[in-house]
């Protein structure tokens, strides 16, 4: 089985709950990022959005477009998993919001080259992907001088992971990770050290325009809480969002 036929069978078996657990939580806090729910407000990857076509790529339940389709933007969403899709379909009939929702991988965009002004993700594609197959099909889709925004968690966080969550200590090599095959029941994920991120980025003409490393506030409360303890991200940054732009 290939990483993106098993990442596709555990999200459509995962859907519901994960979407129990965790879709009410992404309801209230949906022009946000990472686990900690850090408004965009505050990060300013994605700029203006009114009147522009986005790709929200990788979107689940899509709670993300639903937010910014009420702000005038021009949404798609796509998403690798059926399920995640279909919670994405009963959310947009309860908003009274309306734009097309793709079931596609994200290593093999089904759409015409420059077709988007912004391509983002939370978690998403970005994470659940190969990167050295997402990132030139984002530059291929979006538009000269369009935005690439995507949040995951940090090459630190991945690299102190110790089978259940962020640990204090090292558990694996910082130099040449890229493929995390936890084990056959979860997802396998993908990260980059710093400096291959930035080649693959420079490869494919896409600029660097910001680096937001995010810190769990005082106050934070999350339904994630497992993933990153909360005195864990004070310490140290176990998330981050990327902010680009095509050249």
């Amino acid at each position: 089985m290939t990483y993106e036929s098993r990442n596709r069978a555990y999200w459509d078996t995962h859907a519901d709950a994960y979407q129990a657990e965790h879709g009410a939580f992404l309801d209230d806090t949906a022009e946000a990022w990472g686990i900690w729910r850090i408004r965009e407000s505050d990060v300013g990857a994605l700029g203006d959005v009114h009147d522009r076509d986005v790709l929200e790529y990788g979107c689940g339940a899509a709670q993300w477009s639903i937010a910014l389709a009420r702000r005038g933007a021009r949404p798609v969403g796509l998403d690798v998993s059926a399920g995640q899709l279909g919670h994405a379909a009963d959310r947009q009939e309860r908003a009274g919001v309306t734009f097309p929702l793709v079931l596609a991988a994200g290593e093999r965009l089904p759409f015409a080259a420059a077709s988007f002004d912004t391509v983002f993700c939370d978690y998403g594609a970005m994470t659940f992907c190969d990167p050295y197959d997402t990132v030139p099909e984002v530059a291929r889709v979006l538009r000269p001088g369009g935005t690439f925004a995507f949040c995951q968690a940090t090459p630190l966080r991945m690299i102190t992971d110790d089978g259940d969550t962020a640990s204090r200590r090292l558990q694996r090599k910082y130099f040449g990770m890229h493929r995390f095959d936890w084990d056959a029941t979860t997802t396998v994920d993908y990260q980059l050290p710093y400096g291959d991120w930035i080649r693959l980025f420079r490869a494919h003409h896409l600029a660097i325009e910001d680096l937001a490393e995010l810190r769990a506030p005082k106050d934070a409360t999350t339904t994630y809480a497992y993933y990153i303890p909360a005195k864990w991200a004070r310490r140290w940054p176990g998330e981050q969002v990327w902010r680009l732009r095509r050249e």
